[in-house]
């Protein structure tokens, strides 16, 4: 049976030498080793939309959402690669979270280069992330058996480098791991909550980004909005009490 095709991604930015789509949860940004078996991916749909060569710029997890930059040479590619390691590009994400963190705070801790190895033995990098809680949830059911019930957040978080699984190492790290993260999280947690909301995702979104345009350093802000799966956890942030 032929498979159907996905629908067109959304595309947020687009100008001869940039373009940022929303990416969907569960699509890789290119084909890698790490997940052979997944041949979907936002360069092949974008080939299969008629794009030419395009070069992404910098790294979204296969199950986060949102904005993704893509340059469209390698001059663009050059230049927006250097302004994301000098820190010139802010990004802002949206993520549920287990527990109930701080109001606000920063996390300034050293990751280790590669997240798929044991960190014992390897270099460690400088890495940086803030955050604010937006919303606090108390659902009515039990993980662990202490507890009748289970606390939740939304945090937005806004990390100043770039290492790889920077914002869920970080949240592990506080003791407040990002929901449906199956590396860094917590398997009971994240069941619990899929059966809760409905939905079986990583809770992560890359909701805007901004950078320098290549051509002259204008700036450019782009914004994803969350999809529909965020609206009840968006609309907690109306009931927060510490708001």
């Amino acid at each position: 049976m032929t498979q159907p095709h996905p629908p067109p991604l959304r595309r947020l930015h687009d100008d001869g030498r940039l373009l940022v789509i929303d990416k969907p949860p569960g699509l890789l940004v290119h084909r890698t080793a790490l997940d052979a078996h997944a041949h979907d991916n936002v360069l092949q749909r974008l080939r299969d939309e008629g794009e030419p060569w395009l070069w992404p710029v910098h790294r979204l997890d296969k199950g986060t959402s949102g904005a993704l930059v893509l340059a469209r040479d390698a001059e663009a590619a050059r230049a927006l690669g250097t302004a994301f390691e000098a820190g010139a590009v802010a990004k802002r994400y949206l993520a549920l979270v287990r527990g109930w963190p701080d109001t606000d705070g920063c996390i300034d801790h050293p990751l280790a280069r590669d997240p798929e190895r044991p960190s014992a033995g390897q270099e460690t990098r400088a890495a940086r992330t803030h955050w604010r809680r937006l919303a606090t949830f108390e659902w009515p059911f039990s993980v662990d058996g202490r507890h009748p019930t289970s606390r939740y957040a939304l945090v937005e978080a806004w990390p100043e480098t770039g290492r790889r699984h920077q914002i869920r190492r970080h949240c592990k790290h506080i003791g407040h791991p990002l929901l449906g993260d199956s590396t860094h999280g917590k398997g009971a947690h994240n069941r619990a909550v899929a059966a809760w909301l409905g939905l079986a995702r990583l809770w992560l979104h890359a909701e805007s980004v901004t950078l320098p345009h290549p051509d002259d350093g204008r700036a450019v802000v782009v914004t994803a909005p969350p999809d529909a799966a965020w609206a009840p956890l968006l609309a907690g942030i109306l009931h927060d009490p510490a708001r």
